[in-house]
């Protein structure tokens, strides 16, 4: 049976450093992200904020989107957070 997944985007500030990544379980790698487990990258950079969060029925697609984006230009990353997340929020809380 397929297991889904999410393609996410954490940052430390709106319009700050960006981080793509695909996870099965977004609520727990973003907690891991937050307590500084989750990545070197967002450790060393202090990404702590979801401002990008996409779900797949599948994890296979899930992966192939989270490579496709992390080919794209910065300023395409922008458009896809602010297209759905114009005040870049932590969108953390709305997990639980």
């Amino acid at each position: 049976m397929a297991k889904g997944g999410w393609v996410y985007i954490m940052t430390n500030k709106p319009r700050g450093v960006l981080y793509t990544g695909v996870t099965a379980d977004l609520a727990a790698r973003v907690d891991q992200h937050r307590r500084g487990v989750g990545s070197a990258f967002c450790r060393q950079y202090n990404l702590d904020k979801l401002v990008f969060a996409e779900p797949s029925d599948d994890i296979e697609p899930a992966i192939a989107r989270e490579k496709a984006i992390k080919a794209w230009k910065r300023e395409w990353k922008i458009q896809l957070i602010e297209s759905m997340n114009p005040n870049w929020e932590d969108l953390f809380d709305r997990l639980a």
